[in-house]
């Protein structure tokens, strides 16, 4: 019997035997017979059978798991012409996990032949323009990303959003959220101000993608192209945090726990959705759950819990988690207590940027005490953290964290020329805060005589490493011309990065610069787009200058209940200003 059955079986088509291979394939207790019909079929060259022999060395279906054999197949399909083949092969080249390579991940420890270098991102795009081509909606809104996200020799912006169009009409979802991330990477201001990005992301997210829906919260809670709405922000993030997107459970923790849900506030809901994110490797989250324990807050608080969740989030450079963790280790609190752990994670905090760190344990941590000061001369008998020794080593860390020490009085009278040379030392190492902090000091007051040109030196080096701060800053000086000559359109540039940061302050100052009255040409619409997302986020002046637009039409629009409105937001904020206006309207 069982020789008849073999001669029925060989006696089939190639598309008959690859048929009934696949469907023993899905029977776990003859999922090996179905892998071996298929294994004679791939070599004898079909790629079909070629592309599931390859899904099963992966999946580990039928036959023990190996992603070099797995890898070999799928080349060997994508090589053959097979759209998902190219497709997954792209995908798998963007990859590079190395606790997901070996026996037990994704990734084959060797190269198979045919690969050169593993991640290969241009060999990725290769790949996915290969299955493009062959009319696979998913490898067109993968090779559209790529085109958009990818390496910059091989951008193209235009291409991109083409085949991203071109997925999404054939109902592809990703083919919307590939064409969102292209507006959103062509907008240049702010992620959100075009509408067409919003509009795709909105069909990606409502088609389930949970990418999309993660950007989508993130829009309505920043307020990016939208009004900020925290209720309809948590709703997305719920969404994709069901959905296992780790940025998504972190966010909608912490919108639980600020209580802007559209609810009350809810600490243990909270708690919950922020341990997942963290679990999975959140460093936000894990410094809200050491907050949580700290402040007795969590469902069972403790300090030990407290010091595993900062030291999570601290491992990963979180600076805030680095400054709390030296706390505990000083307090000891959860550990006991550890000058030289203290130390060791203050200056990490301090190297990341966080001032706090610097002068607040500065003047708490148990180094030296000096003696009393006079009134005004300094903190009367605080200890201080030594940093002179690795300062004078050459640490330019330790410079920097001296300089704050000097210049704030922190343990000693102010030394603010003692502080300058120590915060020159820094800035020359390239650490950008102290580059950004030698401009600010170099201006002028608390004692130091102003050099405005070297200020204005340091604070555009720092502005050029990417600190908002120092952007805002910086340009003020171009718009004056302090410390070199007026240059509008560079102090123009420098607010659009500090507004791509996020700074109101900067969108305000877009708004006035177009204006008028500036060394550049007016634009009275982009004025009142950039005032606006000033007003979206709570700017006062920028509240006061959207409703004056919208009351005179100064960008061509008028519309008085909207104006009033913003009045009534400004005048809510003590500006005086905008409760003139409100009562100019009423009298009129």
């Amino acid at each position: 019997m069982r020789g008849l059955l073999s001669g029925l079986v060989g006696g089939l088509s190639p598309i008959a035997r690859f048929r009934r291979a696949c469907r023993l394939l899905e029977h776990e207790t003859r999922a090996a017979q179905g892998f071996a019909l298929l294994g004679v079929l791939a070599r004898d060259g079909m790629v079909a059978a070629q592309y599931q022999v390859a899904r099963a060395y992966l999946e580990g279906t039928g036959v023990p798991r190996s992603p070099l054999e797995g890898v070999r197949w799928m080349h060997a399909a994508a090589s053959a012409g097979h759209a998902e083949a190219g497709f997954s092969l792209a995908l798998m080249l963007l990859l590079d996990p190395p606790h997901r390579r070996g026996a037990d991940g994704l990734l084959p420890v060797a190269l198979p032949a045919g690969l050169e270098q593993w991640p290969d991102p241009l060999a990725a795009m290769g790949w996915a323009r290969r299955a493009a081509q062959a009319g696979l909606p998913e490898a067109q809104a993968l090779y559209g990303y790529l085109l958009a996200t990818g390496p910059d020799c091989a951008r193209d912006p235009q291409a991109a959003g083409a085949w991203c169009a071109r997925a999404a009409r054939a109902g592809c979802p990703q083919g919307d959220l590939g064409l969102a991330v292209v507006h959103l990477a062509a907008g240049g201001d702010v992620p959100g101000a075009d509408p067409d990005a919003v509009a795709a992301l909105v069909r990606a997210a409502e088609h389930g993608l949970p990418t999309a829906q993660y950007m989508l919260g993130l829009l309505h809670e920043r307020g990016w192209g939208v009004l900020p709405d925290g209720a309809r922000a948590a709703q997305w993030y719920a969404r994709a945090a069901e959905r296992g997107v780790r940025p998504a459970q972190a966010r909608y923790g912490a919108l639980l726990l600020q209580g802007k849900t559209g609810a009350a506030r809810d600490v243990m809901a909270a708690e919950t959705w922020l341990r997942r994110a963290a679990l999975a490797g959140d460093r936000e989250a894990a410094t809200l759950l050491g907050d949580l324990h700290v402040h007795g807050e969590a469902a069972i608080p403790g300090d030990h819990e407290a010091v595993k969740w900062y030291r999570m989030a601290a491992e990963q450079d979180h600076a805030m988690a680095c400054h709390m963790l030296a706390l505990l280790y000083v307090a000891g609190r959860g550990v006991a207590a550890d000058a030289a752990q203290a130390r060791i994670w203050l200056e990490r905090a301090a190297a990341l940027g966080n001032v706090a760190a610097m002068t607040d344990l500065a003047a708490t941590f148990p180094a030296a005490t000096f003696p009393a000061q006079g009134p005004g001369n300094g903190v009367v008998g605080a200890p201080v953290v030594d940093f002179a020794p690795a300062a004078r080593a050459g640490d330019p860390v330790a410079a920097f964290n001296l300089a704050v020490s000097l210049h704030a009085g922190v343990g000693c009278a102010p030394q603010p020329g003692q502080a300058v040379v120590w915060m020159e030392r820094a800035a020359r190492a390239g650490v950008v805060n102290a580059q950004y902090w030698l401009g600010r000091m170099l201006l002028g007051g608390g004692g130091m005589q102003a050099d405005p040109a070297r200020a204005r030196y340091w604070l555009e080096l720092a502005a050029r490493h990417g600190l908002p701060e120092a952007c805002l800053v910086a340009a003020q000086l171009r718009l004056d011309g302090r410390g070199g000559p007026r240059d509008h359109a560079g102090a123009l540039a420098l607010y659009h990065h500090a507004a791509r940061a996020g700074r109101v302050e900067a969108m305000f100052s877009l708004g006035a610069m177009y204006g008028g009255g500036h060394d550049i040409a007016p634009d009275r619409a982009r004025a009142l787009h950039w005032f606006r997302l000033g007003a979206e986020r709570g700017h006062a002046l920028s509240r006061l200058m959207l409703g004056r637009y919208l009351a005179r039409g100064l960008a061509g629009t008028v519309d008085v209940p909207q104006a009033r409105y913003w009045f009534g937001q400004a005048a809510a904020q003590g500006v005086d200003a905008a409760r003139a206006e409100l009562e100019h309207m009423d009298a009129g």
